[in-house]
């Protein structure tokens, strides 16, 4: 048992490349994409569902009509106060899952990790190098990251204003790009993908970038094709 928590996760902590067991990353994938569904709702209801709330029995007939012929009401109505701390504690939550799962000691301590390796303990695990996951979650921790600071606007405002002795971000409105809120569905597809498909979009933004000399990191893919088949062929051909 004591060995199962210290080597959860990864094939073995100990070597100098890590492994981690593909089986379980897309089992956590899945739970996961509870987060940015549960989001994605809250944005939905913020976006296109009404901000005017009626009170009570206050809705009252004028007797009178508009020049299309329809019925005028009296109506008392608030507008309604939006309030982030659940989604706020909910996105927390998944920055540090994404942050867990990089590192051997950090990730014992991950509930998910825990439960998603569990489940896969009867499947056999296929085991992929660490480094291009930990590009694809340090990506996914970015995009939280964004959201976090989408919703709590006022406040990260007030910490930059206080650490900076000077007002440069406002406190009474949010100042933060529009696109923010599409990270979102960017986060719903590439957790689908990795859960459902096995695709992890990350990786293979990282694989990219090996090929093309931006990142200096070995590719795993890259140094597992076989190249005597390919310059034997090369040679019948000529």
């Amino acid at each position: 048992m004591f060995s199962f928590f210290k080597n959860v996760w990864f094939r073995d902590g100990n070597e100098s490349t890590l492994y981690v067991n593909e089986v379980a990353v897309r089992i956590r994938a899945g739970i996961l994409l509870m987060i940015p569904l549960f989001v994605g709702l809250t944005l939905y209801d913020v976006l296109y569902t009404s901000n005017w709330v009626v009170t009570g029995n206050t809705i009252v007939d004028q007797y009178e009509t508009d020049s299309e012929g329809r019925t005028l009401y009296a109506v008392e109505a608030v507008k309604r106060t939006y309030e982030y701390s659940t989604q706020t504690i909910v996105l927390l939550y998944g920055l540090f899952e994404m942050l867990a799962g990089m590192f051997v000691f950090s990730a014992r301590f991950s509930p998910i990790i825990l439960i998603s390796t569990y489940l896969a303990k009867n499947t056999q695990p296929i085991w992929r190098p660490l480094l291009p996951k930990r590009f694809a979650w340090t990506l996914g921790a970015f995009m939280i990251l964004a959201c976090i600071l989408y919703f709590n606007p006022d406040t990260f405002a007030t910490w930059v204003n206080t650490l900076l002795g000077s007002v440069l971000l406002p406190v009474t409105e949010n100042y933060m790009p529009g696109w923010i809120p599409g990270l979102v569905w960017v986060c719903i597809l590439f957790m689908w993908l990795e859960a459902v498909l096995g695709i992890c979009v990350g990786c293979k933004l990282h694989t990219l970038m090996v090929k093309v000399g931006l990142v200096k990191e070995e590719c795993f893919a890259c140094n597992n094709i076989d190249w005597n088949p390919i310059a034997e062929k090369k040679i019948i051909k000529h």
